[in-house]
């Protein structure tokens, strides 16, 4: 059995030292990972809230085009929309910061409007947000199942819409930040027609156009959120 031995004695030291030190760096480590796991699961930070207060249809007019499914008739629609949404942070020792948030609407999985940027806030503890976003597309072109499904809803006497929000949040407890997290919020929309809507001169018989006044919001049903 052979025994190996430091050729010098200072060599010896420095390795134990340099050993040392990496275990109580790597231990210094763990105990901050520790340290923040403990405080998190103790604060649990519960995802924010978002409700869908109001949907004003301002604009909502097709015009005939070509979709270039085989030739057949589509819709080109023009929308602008005000939405008022609220936020609110039900953590009673977390804040939230909306570092980015984006709106916009949806009819059956097509998005009919672009993005639009909501304010930068910071959430304190129990604090509630309201913004009132207009929402608009010009020439968005529906394809002829959409404009057939939009017509037949209108028919019926309602639309459904969904407003969704985009973004990247994070959480602060004390001094502690988070990362980013994606934040992706689901509003459904439920629009009534009245006052005869979407019965204009589009040339085609589309029954999307409405001048804003032929729609009431309903509530829907609570916006889904998920982080």
């Amino acid at each position: 059995m052979s025994i190996k031995h430091c050729d010098k004695h200072g060599d010896c030291e420095r390795q134990r030292l340099y050993r040392r030190f990496c275990a109580g760096l790597l231990a210094f480590i763990l105990l901050v990972l520790l340290i923040i796991l403990i405080v998190w699961l103790i604060l649990r930070p519960s995802k924010p809230r978002f409700y869908l207060n109001g949907l004003q249809v301002l604009c909502l007019n097709a015009s005939q085009g070509s979709s270039g499914y085989s030739g057949a008739a589509g819709a080109y629609l023009t929308v602008t929309l005000q939405a008022t949404l609220a936020a609110r942070n039900p953590n009673e020792r977390v804040g939230i910061y909306y570092d980015r948030a984006d709106a916009y609407a949806e009819y059956k999985g097509a998005q009919l409007t672009v993005p639009t940027a909501l304010p930068v806030v910071y959430q304190g503890h129990l604090d509630t947000s309201v913004w009132s976003p207009f929402l608009s597309g010009a020439d968005v072109p529906l394809p002829p199942y959409l404009a057939v499904a939009m017509q037949q809803d209108k028919a019926a006497g309602y639309v459904l819409l969904t407003v969704r929000v985009d973004g990247w949040i994070r959480w602060k407890a004390g001094a502690f930040i988070t990362g980013h997290y994606r934040l992706r919020a689901r509003c459904p929309a439920l629009l009534t027609v009245v006052n005869g809507a979407g019965q204009g001169n589009d040339g085609y018989g589309s029954g999307v156009s409405s001048g804003g006044s032929g729609f009431n919001f309903q509530r829907a049903a609570p916006c889904v959120v998920d982080v």
